[in-house]
């Protein structure tokens, strides 16, 4: 697959078929392709925490608040859960450039979940010291997000951010999921290339 086909696929996918496994070993791959990405001053800050069976994700899940912008919905229903979840935590004090590897990490692992038929979504509203208490996470690490991964049981699809200005994603009648994305033309500061 290539790159920009990866990209496009690669969406915040919140709904899922629970009842496909993600194996733990795919987890790892995903863990290693995040291990071997770029780290600022090379530091390599980030920690994992592997989650692939029922009894951990039930511990996992109602420590996570899902898609802010759809007021009207509380989350996946089950049966529509993620079926994995990576848990990505640091060092309290690992310095200013940790958000910086966060994205790395996370955008190699979802597009490492996508090239294998998976899909993910980074979920940033945590309920982290709860979750660190479920999960026996050390106290002087600090979660991050959580990236749920699954195989995805929605459509989401990419449209013109309208003139409105609007950003916010939603939902149409038959539950597609819309993400508006502003023009190249008008990210671009001096209009490169045209």
């Amino acid at each position: 697959m290539k790159m920009e086909e990866l990209v496009r696929r690669c969406r915040s996918y919140r709904r899922f078929r629970q009842s496909r496994t993600v194996l733990l070993s795919t987890l790892r791959e995903l863990v290693d392709l995040a291990r071997q990405s770029a780290s600022a001053m090379n530091l390599q800050p980030l920690r994992y925490h592997l989650s692939a069976d029922q009894e951990t994700n039930a511990r996992i899940f109602p420590n996570l608040t899902w898609a802010g912008y759809l007021e009207d919905w509380s989350g996946p229903d089950e049966g529509e859960r993620p079926s994995a979840y990576i848990v990505v935590a640091a060092g309290r004090d690992t310095g200013r450039w940790t958000d910086c590897d966060l994205g790395i990490a996370s955008q190699s692992i979802l597009l490492g979940a996508v090239e294998r038929g998976l899909g993910g979504c980074m979920v940033a509203s945590v309920k982290r010291e709860a979750l660190a208490r479920a999960l026996g996470i050390p106290d002087d690490l600090k979660i991050l997000l959580v990236i749920a991964i699954g195989e995805p049981a929605e459509q989401v699809v990419i449209d013109p951010l309208g003139t409105d200005c609007g950003i916010k994603y939603w939902r149409d009648d038959t539950g597609t999921h819309h993400v508006p994305k502003r023009s190249l033309e008008e990210i671009i500061l001096n209009n490169a290339g045209t």
